[in-house]
């Protein structure tokens, strides 16, 4: 399986993205983030996936510290973000409650506060982070305009967004939306069955996906579902002579052909090679079938 995947014309992506939702969490130095960049680009990591409200809006600044030793990394990478949501932090000290801003000065300050902070001159991928009730397409068109007239925003996207809502903003774009990014895994198949997975074929569109591992959940499985999707992947794993289960996460998804790009959000090396070794590794339709039933709990009509 190619390690790279096209969404439009000008636009490629790693098939297995990086994702830095906690990266404060990690409690690495600037030094060490940077090498474990090095790393992730050593397994043909390309692209990483921030959001400008991870770590109560420090994540980006932080990746853009640790890229500012080594900037000439930057030609070696694609950089998405998202944006969208204010939350009532003190970066919001005004709010009481958290919302979705998607009037164009928003959309355009964030975008351009990515920028700042991962010291980057272009975002190669702006997504909308969540659907909101309150949405004026118009403001996000023009925005996205602006963002590509200047060489800020390369590309666009949306995150979470339903067939419906996906089409809704692209009726307003005179570009093709580059992505949906959504939550799939084998213990998630909303997807499945809302449409968009036949909507994501249709119109050709390559899902970015997270939350590929199910947040964890089935390496120690606690409820009813979860152990029987832990028995499952455990027996699959022996037939495909692969050790953890994680990499039979990753091949399900893979193996699909809505072609989604997994995002993986781990500091360690190991379990970020066992995404990048998933793309060498092929499972029978029976057994993703097994994979699907068990999540199910019923078999197939």
């Amino acid at each position: 399986m190619e390690n790279r995947i096209q969404l439009n014309t000008n636009l490629s992506l790693s098939r297995i993205i990086h994702g830095y939702w906690r990266l404060r969490d990690w409690n690495l130095s600037d030094q060490e983030l940077l090498k474990l960049i090095e790393e992730i680009l050593e397994l043909g990591i390309t692209s990483f996936d921030h959001a400008d409200i991870y770590g109560n809006h420090t994540c980006e600044a932080y990746f853009g510290r640790a890229l500012a030793l080594k900037p000439e990394l930057r030609k070696k990478m694609e950089l998405i973000s998202k944006c969208g949501i204010k939350l009532n932090t003190d970066v919001n000290p005004g709010l009481d409650v958290k919302i979705y801003d998607y009037s164009s000065e928003y959309i355009i300050q964030q975008a351009e506060a990515s920028l700042k902070n991962l010291g980057t001159d272009h975002l190669d991928l702006l997504l909308l982070h969540r659907p909101a009730p309150f949405f004026n397409p118009e403001e996000a068109a023009k925005a996205f305009d602006q963002l590509k007239q200047s060489g800020k925003v390369l590309n666009f996207g949306v995150s979470n967004f339903s067939p419906m809502q996906f089409d809704t903003l692209q009726s307003y774009l005179d570009l093709p939306l580059a992505t949906n990014q959504v939550e799939i895994s084998v213990s998630c198949l909303e997807h499945f069955e809302n449409e968009n997975i036949e909507f994501f074929l249709k119109h050709k569109i390559k899902p970015m996906v997270w939350s590929p591992l199910a947040g964890g959940s089935l390496f120690k499985p606690e409820t009813e579902k979860e152990h029987r999707l832990h028995s499952v992947l455990k027996e699959i794993a022996t037939e495909l002579d692969v050790e953890r289960i994680d990499k039979v996460m990753y091949t399900w998804l893979l193996k699909h052909p809505v072609s989604a790009l997994p995002i993986v959000g781990s500091q360690h090396i190991y379990r970020i090679k066992s995404a990048v070794d998933s793309l060498k590794i092929d499972m029978t339709l029976e057994q993703w079938y097994k994979i699907y039933i068990a999540s199910k709990g019923e078999e197939l009509p």
